[in-house]
């Protein structure tokens, strides 16, 4: 059985045929040292004149397109935090709800809701199975692309992503259009704008933002000149305390299971010592002030909206994931962060339109995937009661039987929710396969918190009437080595984090999503849309065409 780098590596090349690191961990301390073509002008000028119509020139004349289209992703933004939150909100996040085209039944419609595939297809259009950004696991990391310039951290580049994004449309349309992309997370950086080589950064954990090699030998002097200003390392010893007086907050400081057991009450102090405190700042509120300082430098020093074509700004805020994570969508920590993140959000909107003119910008708002509750606070009514699962136990069960029939017990294998065998190897030892993984079905499904088992080809059978099977066919192309699919009961996680997501379950599909500004027709709207809705409605609005056929359509209701 291969690894399970292996494996999943062995899913992007069958799609490429076809067509979390530890956040918050500390790294080694350093010594501080497109025209119609008139075959009869005379005539049509003529017809003009009658009928006291505009000339030709003017009725042809370039539409007014936005100088600058901005898209904010907020990693871990539940879709239903606009409303809890919403009375709170006085920053930003409550600018664009005011003033925007609001989507309040947005999804994304594949069934692994994590930050790789979720930041892939907004700006694409396209589901996993196209973009080829079909897991975290399958997502950036590129020993070939290593860091320029030091930082800490693996290689990153695009070169698993398949097809085009609006960036390429925008290039397509003029080869002038400046892009600049930013986050705390490599991947959410890199993937919203695919293969682009463009102004790409993210966070190193020593408090520097970094590219890689796939982008530059070097980084720019403006990046250096931020980095060398030390805002990072300024958070040492600063604590994170509550932003509203405690009676805003009806959750309890302390619920069960939140954190790791230890700095689950606030205040949150980040570490005295200003390198230390460069990495922890990860864990707060803080990082998201340092991606939006870090990217009004870039858009100062870059002069994005100044040029003859559209230019973009992809900016992911990565803190609400990391707390959410920690502490869990119903903690107090969260309800902080939320209302930290929507000033965050202000800052970004107030200082961009003192550098340019608001009226052409245009601004899309969303996120890459939602969050869970917690199994031990889901409410009663959720039955049966959510579980935290291990499949361990079923699959040893199988294993265990293996040596007799000279099979390594490698040769099946789950990675999360997904089962692969090695089909070659039991065949050459005269094992039928598929018995084998009809008997771990049945051991999955006794597993406590375990919903269904289902065979990968037999889920593509039912994508009209099965919501689960229709997620899962946009996710996969049908020739991956996938042989079973596990999916758990509502509200029940795998271990690895107090909260979780990936379930494909509403309460991590459903994010915001709104556009607002130049191009943008404000209203609010309940039916059912998904975020590859949002890379063609970003093209309509600049008047560029997509280069390939998109999943997604226009939300033409949007669109002035």
């Amino acid at each position: 059985m291969a690894t399970l780098s292996a494996r999943t590596e062995q899913v992007s090349r069958a799609a490429a045929r076809r067509a979390m690191p530890d956040e918050c961990a500390l790294p080694p301390r350093r010594r501080r040292a497109h025209i119609p073509v008139m075959r009869f002008p005379l005539l049509a000028t003529f017809c003009v004149a009658l009928l006291g119509l505009p000339s030709a020139t003017s009725a042809q004349a370039a539409p007014k397109k936005p100088s600058l289209i901005v898209l904010v992703t907020i990693d871990q933004f539940r879709g239903d935090y606009l409303e809890r939150f919403g009375p709170q909100l006085t920053g930003g996040i409550a600018r664009l709800v005011r003033g925007g085209a609001v989507f309040t039944n947005a999804h994304h419609d594949h069934a692994i809701t994590e930050t790789a595939p979720g930041h892939a297809t907004l700006l694409a259009g396209r589901f996993p199975r196209s973009t080829g950004i079909m897991m975290n696991a399958i997502g950036v990391t590129d020993s070939s692309a290593p860091l320029v310039a030091g930082g800490y951290g693996t290689g990153a580049s695009p070169t698993r992503f398949n097809g085009t994004t609006l960036v390429d449309w925008l290039r397509g349309a003029n080869a002038r259009s400046r892009v600049l992309s930013v986050s705390m997370k490599d991947r959410a950086a890199i993937l919203p704008i695919g293969r682009s080589r463009s102004e790409v950064y993210w966070y190193s954990p020593d408090g520097r933002f970094v590219t890689s090699k796939y982008y530059g030998d070097s980084l720019p002097t403006w990046v250096s000149q931020f980095n060398d200003a030390g805002m990072a390392q300024s958070y040492g010893g600063k604590q994170w305390t509550l932003l509203l007086p405690e009676s805003a907050y009806p959750e309890p400081d302390s619920v069960p299971a939140e954190s790791d057991g230890t700095g689950f009450t606030f205040p949150h102090a980040l570490p005295a010592d200003g390198f230390d405190a460069a990495s922890m700042v990860r864990t707060t509120p803080f990082m998201d002030d340092l991606v939006v300082a870090f990217a009004l430098a870039g858009v100062s020093k870059l002069k994005l909206g100044t040029g003859p074509g559209t230019d973009l700004l992809a900016l992911s805020l990565s803190a609400t994931d990391v707390i959410g994570h920690r502490f869990g969508p119903d903690s107090r920590e969260i309800h902080d962060q939320v209302l930290r993140v929507d000033r965050a959000v202000g800052t970004l909107l107030d200082s961009l339109f003192k550098l340019r003119d608001s009226t052409t910008i245009t601004i899309a708002f969303t996120a890459d995937h939602g969050v869970g509750t917690l199994p031990e606070l889901a409410p009663a009514s959720v039955q049966p009661r959510p579980q935290r699962v291990s499949l361990a136990k079923a699959l040893s069960a199988i294993r265990a039987g293996m040596p007799a029939a000279h099979l390594d017990s490698t040769m099946i294998g789950i990675d999360g929710n997904l089962v692969f065998i090695d089909r070659n190897a039991f065949k050459a030892a005269k094992v039928n396969a598929d018995s084998t993984l009809d008997a771990l079905a049945v051991a999955l499904r006794g597993t406590p918190g375990v919903a269904r088992v289902d065979r990968f080809t037999k889920l593509l059978a039912d994508t009209a009437g099965d919501p689960v099977a229709r997620r899962w066919a946009h996710q996969f192309p049908p020739n991956v080595p996938i042989e079973l699919i596990v999916t758990l009961t509502p509200f029940s996680v795998f271990p690895g984090n107090v909260a979780a997501h990936a379930s494909g379950y509403d309460y991590d599909s459903h994010v915001p999503l709104i556009f607002y500004g130049d191009g943008v027709k404000p209203g609010r709207f309940t039916e059912f849309v998904r975020t590859v809705d949002l890379a063609p409605t970003l093209a309509a609005i600049a008047g560029v065409k997509p280069a390939e056929r998109l999943d997604g359509v226009v939300l033409t209701k949007a669109v002035r």
